[in-house]
């Protein structure tokens, strides 16, 4: 699904300020409430947005070491490995890869030490059978989406 230039302000506007009302998007874009709404509606039902929900730091949940886990697993159990990986907490994504692993996890912990137990966990599963971590030093450009609306938003 494409987007075009309003589609991208709407979105950024969002990202801004996620608690604003259609109405008061519509004034700030200079649109109809109705065009607003319809907006949302396909971004939503095409899955460009995927929810309005609060962006959650996990160090100020008393979880400020992230790390990486790169992950070989044993062919055919995939879905179980997945399963037991979305059973624990701490596993806050899970992508398959190519490459030298099959997946890269990404962890948090509440403190080095504690990442040793993390990583117990994650490991403790037949399924998987090596794991090289990488823990994450700083992160100086977190996840942003916004840079990507504004280059497709262009390319209409």
């Amino acid at each position: 699904m494409g987007i075009d230039a309003l589609d991208g302000r709407l979105i950024t506007l969002l990202d801004l300020e996620p608690r604003i009302g259609v109405l008061e998007a519509s004034r700030r874009l200079g649109v109809a409430r109705g065009t607003v709404q319809a907006r949302l509606d396909r971004l939503r039902a095409g899955g460009v947005i995927r929810g309005f929900g609060p962006q959650v730091d996990p160090a100020a949940l008393g979880y400020p070491v992230t790390a990486f886990a790169t992950l070989e697993i044993k062919q055919g159990l995939g879905p179980q490995v997945r399963a037991h990986l979305a059973g624990v907490p701490e596993v806050l994504e899970l992508h398959t890869t190519t490459g030298q692993g099959d997946m890269l996890c990404r962890l948090v912990a509440r403190s080095n030490a504690d990442l040793q137990r993390v990583i117990d966990k994650v490991v403790g599963f037949e399924g998987i059978v090596r794991a090289a971590t990488a823990i994450v030093m700083e992160n100086p450009v977190p996840l942003r989406i916004i840079p990507l609306v504004e280059q497709a938003a262009r390319e209409q």
